[in-house]
């Protein structure tokens, strides 16, 4: 439920609350949460240069969800195929393949995001390409073991009997049966992807401003934790539900699609 809810604020908040959320106040700059006196937008409180933190929350899961959900597309897409090709291929093009995943995982994912947005301007395209790339050994190395245990079933010879093409017993008979297993990473995947674009905003090499995203709120809220403690709560707050809602929705899959 509450992942449905993030989802319609990811696609409807923008169009609704953009301009509520980027519209300054002075006088309530820093204003504190819960004065239900006031406009429901200021119940979570204002922001230092007096915007509504509740609409600045909808509005920043736009980004954050489009980063998450276009690093893992992108991730699942390659990182499956190369799989698929490198368990039903001969040797010599399965090693060419896992070596590549090894190199990829040889860098740790933080890091080489954190050199190569440093190298680019960090915008929204470069950070799914980035988180993208690094997690795409987590699906070829998942996907190339299932294709190894499936390939010798015996449905596939018997589609290998009946003269079925390479593409179809791959995509066709072995694709289904390896699907569920890595819909469920992706499902568990996505909650690390936004923790990786959070904390690539809190260092400041993520998504720059005007834009917003939660973990970039969380980076701007620092430094007023003694005194306006909600500007960084209430945004982190939104991560860790919606991160453990990802581990729960994950856990279940896993248990349905089995």
């Amino acid at each position: 439920l509450f992942l449905i809810v993030v989802v319609l604020c990811a696609v409807f908040g923008s169009l609704l609350l953009e301009d509520v959320a980027t519209r300054q106040n002075l006088r309530g700059r820093n204003s504190a949460p819960f004065d239900f006196s006031r406009d429901w937008l200021f119940w979570l409180g204002g922001d230092t240069l007096g915007r509504p933190l509740l609409a600045r929350i909808i509005v920043a899961a736009q980004n954050t969800m489009m980063v998450a959900a276009g690093a893992v597309a992108g991730s699942l897409i390659i990182g499956t195929t190369l799989g698929l090709i490198a368990g039903y291929s001969g040797p010599g093009t399965s090693q060419v393949i896992m070596r590549l995943a090894d190199v990829i995982m040889s860098f740790p994912s933080l890091l080489l995001a954190v050199i190569v947005l440093y190298m680019l301007a960090p915008s929204v395209g470069n950070l799914i390409i980035v988180l993208a790339i690094t997690r795409i050994p987590v699906y070829l190395r998942t996907s190339r073991a299932e294709v190894l245990e499936v390939r010798e079933r015996m449905f596939v010879q018997a589609a290998q009997v009946m003269g079925a093409s390479t593409r179809r017993i791959v995509f066709r008979h072995i694709l289904p049966i390896v699907a569920p297993t890595l819909i469920t990473i992706a499902t568990l995947d996505f909650a690390f992807v936004m923790l990786a674009e959070s904390s690539l905003s809190f260092l400041g090499i993520g998504i720059q401003p005007p834009e917003i995203t939660w973990g970039l709120m969380v980076s701007q809220g620092r430094p007023y934790l003694t005194s306006a403690w909600w500007l960084s709560f209430f945004p982190g707050f939104a991560i860790i539900l919606t991160t453990l809602s990802l581990n729960l929705l994950s856990n279940w899959m896993r248990t349905a699609l089995d």
